[in-house]
């Protein structure tokens, strides 16, 4: 059974860093874009970031460039986030999503072009 499962949520001060973790089980990510994703309270869910099968290339919304950086580890299996300067408006549940189409060297980071998604992890900034 193909899934994903993010960990690394939690509660950090303004300011802080979290690391996010994508892991897949049942399939391999080397051969899919992964895309992050957050949905805020009373928000529709937006794309964070997301890397190419490659590697080679990298997406990020205009509010979280500069703070966040996505990479990740084929030998692992896994992805991840890490987030800096976090903000109270990074407030939400974040999650991963696999694209299973090839798209080539890119990446893009709009909900519908994902295929398999994970549960979701909370991240809170608050003071």
């Amino acid at each position: 059974q193909l899934q994903l499962v993010e960990s690394g949520g939690g509660l950090v001060q303004p300011g802080g860093s979290l690391r996010l973790s994508c892991a897949a089980s049942g399939f391999t990510l080397d051969y899919y874009a992964i895309g992050w994703f957050r949905q805020a309270p009373g928000k529709e869910r937006e794309g964070v970031s997301c890397i190419s099968s490659s590697g080679g290339s990298t997406n990020y919304a205009d509010s979280v460039k500069g703070r966040f950086t996505i990479s990740r580890d084929n030998a692992k299996n896994t992805v991840y986030l890490q987030m800096n300067s976090l903000k109270p408006e990074d407030t939400a549940v974040y999650y991963c999503a696999a694209d299973a189409v090839y798209r080539g060297y890119v990446c893009y980071p709009t909900e519908n072009l994902y295929d398999y998604w994970g549960q979701g992890t909370q991240v809170t900034v608050s003071s």
